[in-house]
């Protein structure tokens, strides 16, 4: 019973910050911060890095985009567990066919761990940007409706959590 509470109060929250049916910027704002945090584009720009970088670059580059599989792995035996259906909509078809459990966000996920990552390893230009862009995707994503608000806080703590293990283990 507390957990179906628990569930309504989640759903009503998330409604409240939804913007995926409401032309205007801030819908297109949403939209590119939400799509930001795609995993083939951090693979792609982290590829470029090693690519282009020099060896303290392509060491980073490297780390991050470990971490990130490892995250990922995280995400889907958790996902695969609970199973907790994407919230209803339209935007994001690409998500939902691919990847229709959305407990916990795999892109909270990976934003909060880049984040703590770039503050512990990078350079303070790259700790802050990140810093500021993980709660922007982080919100995006409920923002355009394809994660609860719960989703994103669990990926979230689960980026941070798996963050900081990884500049223990490092």
């Amino acid at each position: 019973m507390a957990w179906q509470k628990l569930l309504e109060i989640d759903a009503r929250l998330t409604q409240q910050v939804r913007v995926a049916e409401r032309p205007g910027w801030l819908r297109n704002l949403a939209i590119f911060f939400a799509h930001s945090g795609d995993s083939w584009f951090w693979l792609l720009a982290l590829g470029l890095v090693w690519l282009l970088g020099n060896a303290e670059w392509k060491s980073k580059a490297i780390t991050f985009a470990a971490a990130m599989i490892i995250a990922a792995a995280f995400v889907f035996t958790i996902k695969f567990s609970v199973r907790r259906q994407r919230p209803k909509g339209e935007w994001g078809s690409i998500y939902r066919n691919t990847d229709p459990h959305s407990f916990p966000s795999g892109h909270a996920t990976r934003a909060a761990l880049l984040a703590v990552l770039a503050i512990g390893l990078g350079p303070p230009w790259l700790a802050v940007g990140l810093g500021i862009w993980a709660p922007l995707v982080i919100l995006a994503r409920v923002g355009m409706g394809v994660h609860y608000l719960t989703d994103v806080v669990a990926g979230a703590v689960l980026g941070v959590l798996l963050g900081i293990a990884g500049l223990f283990l490092l």
